[in-house]
C-alpha cells in the first residue's frame, strides 16, 4: 500500500415552476441508453438545467446509473443516465454495462441516444438488437446533428427504424440544446398520469458526498484523459460542516500502480493543484457556500476487483 499525499485547494438551480398548475400531473422514469460517448451525461445535465452527471471526453466516464429530475410543465421526468454500453472486457466493464440494462428495464420509457456521426456501427447495432427484447415503448434521438448532413440524418432513422419500432424520432443537439424542447413535450405528455416521486426542487437522487466524488473525477479526467488509464476511482471521505458556513471535504482518489499515482501528481503538484482547484470550485457554486477540498493518491493494486469498490459505485459485483 502507498502512502498518501495531500494537496489542500482552499479557499444553477433547477427549479419547478411555482405558478398554480392545472390539469392532472405526470411522473416517470426515462433510461438513457446508448453507446459510450454518445451525449448521454450532456443531454441529461441540459433537460435538468444543472448538472448531475459527469462529462468527459473519456469514454465509459459514467459507470452506475444516475438519476437527473427535471419539471417540465406538469410532468416530473426522472432521467437515469446509464453507463454507455458497449463489448466488456474486464470486471467493471461486465458491471457497468448490467447496470445500464438493468436501468433501461426498470424505466417507463426507453430513450436510445445516437452519435449522428457514428451512425449504426459497432456498439450502436448490438445495442439496437437488444433492444428488441426490451418491452417498454422506446424513443430514438439522434445527438450531434450539426454535424452531418439531413440525407445522412434521414438514413440513419430509417435505419434503425427497421431495426426496431420506436415511437418517435427525433434529431437534437445536446451541446446547443437544438431541439431538446420537442423531447421535452414529448415526454411530459406521454409519461402516465400520477404523483410526483420527488420534491420540486430536488434535482437528483445521488447522495452529495457521492456527487462531489463525480465532480473530482471528472476533473480528473478532463486534466489527464490522454495519460490516465481508466482505472481510477475517487471517494469522499470526510464531510464536515464547519461554524463559519464553509464545509471541508476530504477525497481519495484510487489507481492502481505507483505509475499512475506519478500521473496524477504531475511534475512538483501540478496535476493535482490544478485537478483540486477545478473541483473545489465547481463544487463552491454547486453547494453555495465556501469548501475547502483535501485530495489524496493512494495506490490500491486491483482495485477493480474490490468487492467494496463496486457497492461505493452503486455497481452489483460480478461473479467470476
Amino acid at each position: 500500500m502507498s502512502d498518501h499525499d495531500e494537496f489542500p485547494a482552499e479557499g444553477e438551480e433547477a427549479s419547478g415552476a411555482t405558478e398554480t398548475r392545472s390539469g392532472p400531473t405526470r411522473s416517470g422514469f426515462v433510461a438513457l441508453i446508448g453507446p459510450t460517448n454518445a451525449g448521454k451525461s450532456t443531454l441529461v445535465n441540459r433537460f435538468v438545467g444543472a448538472k448531475v452527471s459527469i462529462v468527459s471526453h473519456k469514454v465509459q466516464t459514467t459507470r452506475a446509473v444516475m438519476r437527473g429530475i427535471a419539471i417540465h410543465d406538469n410532468a416530473q421526468i426522472v432521467f437515469m443516465d446509464t453507463p454507455g454500453i458497449f463489448k466488456p472486457r474486464r470486471r467493471l466493464d461486465r458491471a457497468m454495462v448490467t447496470s445500464a440494462w438493468g436501468g433501461a428495464k426498470d424505466a417507463d420509457l426507453i430513450l436510445l441516444l445516437i452519435d449522428s456521426e457514428r451512425g449504426l456501427r459497432g456498439d450502436a447495432e448490438a445495442i439496437l438488437e437488444g433492444l428488441k427484447e426490451v418491452h417498454q415503448p422506446k424513443i430514438l434521438v439522434l445527438n450531434k446533428i450539426d454535424q452531418v448532413n439531413r440525407e445522412q440524418l434521414l438514413k440513419l432513422a430509417s435505419a434503425a427504424n427497421e431495426a426496431v419500432k420506436f415511437e418517435r424520432t427525433f434529431m437534437i443537439s445536446a451541446t446547443t440544446g437544438s431541439g431538446c424542447e420537442d423531447v421535452m413535450d414529448y415526454l411530459a405528455e406521454t409519461l402516465p398520469e400520477g404523483p410526483w416521486y420527488y420534491p420540486e426542487d430536488q434535482i437528483s437522487d445521488l447522495p452529495m458526498r457521492q456527487l462531489a466524488a463525480e465532480i473530482t473525477r471528472e476533473k480528473l479526467f478532463l486534466r489527464l484523459h490522454q495519460e490516465l488509464p481508466y482505472s481510477s476511482h475517487v471517494e469522499t471521505e470526510k464531510w464536515e460542516e464547519r461554524k463559519d458556513g464553509s464545509v471541508r471535504i476530504e477525497q481519495v482518489i484510487y489507481v492502481e500502480r505507483d505509475s499512475q499515482k506519478k500521473i496524477v501528481l504531475g511534475k512538483g503538484g501540478d496535476a493535482i493543484k490544478s485537478i483540486s482547484t477545478a473541483s473545489r470550485k465547481e463544487l463552491s457554486e454547486i453547494l453555495e457556500q465556501p469548501v475547502h477540498l483535501f485530495l489524496f493518491v493512494k495506490v490500491r493494486e486491483n482495485w477493480g476487483d474490490d468487492p467494496e469498490r463496486f457497492r461505493e459505485m452503486g455497481l452489483e459485483f460480478p461473479k467470476g
